[in-house]
């Protein structure tokens, strides 16, 4: 699976209440409201200049908080393509498996692309290519392979038990 797409780029310490404001957690929202309250405590223009396919990089522990899904759907719904960050909160690197919305461990990379940047992500591979260089990382077992391409863990075990 190949990805292309923008860099939008953010800092450490990223919270998932910064990704999606805990004040809408309860609140049974639609994907695109979801989507609409992406970044908006930490980037208020997030969700007018997001673009389907673009690619979050962030520095260390990217999505520490709480273990809402939302914080990954948000982003997902937004149209981001990818998560690329030098390290993730380990519940939120689930969640965003879960959801298929490929997590990439990777400091290398957040440290040479600049916001803007177009990159190219081969998950089979396990390869970033940005204007500044290669950047190499394990590429996922097989089976979270089967989960991304599925678009999730639900759409990926539906399919196994040929409910869909």
């Amino acid at each position: 699976m190949k990805l292309k797409g923008r860099v939008l780029k953010y800092g450490d310490d990223i919270n998932t209440d910064v990704i999606f404001p805990g004040r809408y957690t309860y609140k049974n929202l639609s994907p695109e409201e979801m989507a609409s309250h992406a970044m908006e405590d930490l980037d208020p223009d997030f969700p007018k200049k997001v673009k389907p396919g673009d690619i979050v990089f962030a520095g260390k522990n990217f999505g520490m908080g709480s273990s809402r899904e939302q914080a990954v759907l948000a982003l997902k719904y937004s149209g981001v393509a990818a998560v690329v960050a030098k390290s993730f909160a380990r519940i939120y690197f689930r969640n965003c498996i879960n959801a298929g919305l490929p997590a990439i461990e990777l400091p290398e990379a957040v440290d040479a692309v600049q916001e803007g940047d177009q990159v190219e992500i081969d998950l089979e591979a396990g390869l970033i290519i940005t204007p500044a260089g290669e950047f190499s990382f394990p590429p996922f077992p097989e089976k979270v392979q089967e989960i991304l391409k599925a678009g999730g863990l639900i759409p990926y075990t539906r399919k196994r038990l040929g409910l869909s």
